[in-house]
């Protein structure tokens, strides 16, 4: 069975980038499964530590673990925006491949040096398993914001980039790069859309010379995510939370307080139409051929 880290590797190879999809419940991760399967492309499956506290971190890994058996295709999981270091042991001993372990917040000198033992950390518990820090600033909450935030001062340059990669050991760097978390109300509506610094993104890559990850990829021009895939295998991140046909409709409903049958019915009617946005973001990751784009790093 192939691995994440030879995934990502294969990726790079080819040009395009691993979709990644934060989950809260069945019907998600059914739908991100058979997106993947149908595609013939592997997904990585994203718990946050609030998803993981809701499904539960044993049983999610049990599930994704009987996908991947069961059918024969390469899902993975990640335990994804991870703040504490035994938060991120409790999921690494569950079997995890990979881990989130975002100190972003902290002054750099701090996050490089708490990354560091939590990478060394989790490689004694198993060494296979691909660790994943993050620097810069891509805002908090997975939610609708009013207002977009002012990014532009704490986006990654390629000299943090580098130090952060050398100095911590992690696999896998998630930068800030015109990405943010979230959507604005206007990005929903289709009105607006978040813009990549591509030349950010391939001086970064070339300094770090690892897969580095986008997070906050719901609601990002479409042109700059097939701009950026060759550049790196940079899974994107999709928050189904924000923006979703699924979950927009449930937020609306959540205030008439509908009964359990009536929740139950509206995820069923709602399973098609994850499947099919699911698919939509998975295939949006793939190279098209158009010569314009920058050849793989």
């Amino acid at each position: 069975m192939q691995s994440l880290r030879d995934a990502l590797k294969q990726s790079e190879r080819d040009g395009t980038a691993i979709g990644h999809f934060n989950v809260s419940d069945w019907v998600l991760l059914k739908a991100v499964s058979a997106s993947g399967q149908e595609l013939e492309v592997p997904v990585v499956v994203g718990a946050s530590e609030g998803e993981r506290e809701f499904i539960g971190v044993r049983q999610i890994a049990a599930v994704v673990r009987s996908l991947r058996e069961e059918r024969d295709c390469p899902i993975f999981l990640n335990a994804d925006h991870t703040h504490t270091l035994p938060k991120a042991v409790e999921a690494a001993k569950a079997g995890f491949d990979a881990i989130v372990f975002d100190l972003s917040a902290l002054p750099f000198d701090q996050n490089v040096r708490q990354t560091k033992e939590a990478v060394e950390a989790l490689k004694a518990i198993n060494p296979a398993i691909l660790v994943e820090g993050e620097i810069g600033d891509i805002g908090t909450g997975s939610e609708i914001h009013e207002e977009a935030p002012d990014l532009s001062r704490g986006l990654t340059s390629p000299a943090e980039a580098k130090q952060f990669v050398e100095s911590t050991g992690v696999d896998i760097l998630a930068p800030a790069v015109g990405n943010m978390h979230g959507m604005l109300k206007s990005m929903v509506q289709g009105q607006t859309r978040k813009r990549l610094d591509i030349h950010r993104i391939a001086e970064i890559k070339n300094a770090a010379q690892v897969p580095l990850t986008l997070h906050g990829r719901s609601g990002t021009d479409d042109e700059d995510l097939r701009k950026r895939s060759p550049l790196g295998s940079i899974s994107s991140t999709s928050i189904p939370s924000c923006g979703s046909p699924g979950d927009v409709a449930l937020k609306r409903a959540w205030p008439n307080s509908p009964t359990r049958s009536s929740l139950i019915r509206f995820c069923r009617s709602q399973w098609n139409r994850w499947r099919r946005s699911r698919a939509r973001a998975c295939s949006s990751l793939m190279p098209t051929g158009d010569s314009s784009f920058p050849s793989p790093l």
